[in-house]
């Protein structure tokens, strides 16, 4: 399998802007697509047709989380979805570069994982790139462990992980 993007620029890291207040998780609205599709360029170094990210979000609307500051700007989420019978798939998970280390990742992951239970879901899944030693250590936390090599699985070439947890 191969993922389904270009590779983005890599981008310049910000400054830390003064703490952003409260960070809600909410359902992914249709408002929220440029500023998602900016931290997966950012983040994943990835660009999708935005026609995805509508379409996987109607496919599973409870699997797509956005973590929101205070004015209700997003700024991580999580896009998760099913399509294997009690299997839930992590597609895309990213976090602002500006506001990791605040727990944002972990309230988006552990959403996700209640809400794959409360969706009857046995196991979840996931793909890293080799080369991303701070998501797999982070994964690893979440009790997922590398099942599968992906050679050349993303679009610059890179290798992946799969990575898989059980979720009972």
């Amino acid at each position: 399998m191969r993922c389904i993007a270009e590779t983005a620029d890599r981008a310049v890291p910000s400054p830390v802007p003064a703490d952003p207040g409260p960070t809600t998780l909410r359902p992914f609205d249709g408002r929220d697509l440029s500023t998602i599709a900016q931290i997966v360029a950012d983040s994943l170094h990835e660009h999708y047709d935005s026609s995805l990210y509508f379409s996987l979000s109607q496919a599973w609307p409870d699997g797509f989380l956005v973590a929101a500051d205070a004015s209700n700007r997003p700024i991580g989420f999580l896009l998760g979805v099913s399509q294997v019978p009690g299997e839930a798939r992590i597609l895309m998970f990213a976090v602002d570069r500006r506001h990791r280390t605040r727990g944002i990742g972990t309230r988006l992951m552990d959403a996700f994982l209640d809400k794959s239970r409360a969706k009857a879901m046995r196991r979840a899944t996931l793909e890293v790139r080799v080369g991303n030693a701070t998501a797999i250590r982070f994964y690893a936390r979440f009790r997922f462990s590398v099942t599968d090599l992906l050679r050349g699985y993303y679009s610059d070439g890179e290798d992946g992980y799969q990575m898989a947890r059980d979720l009972a």
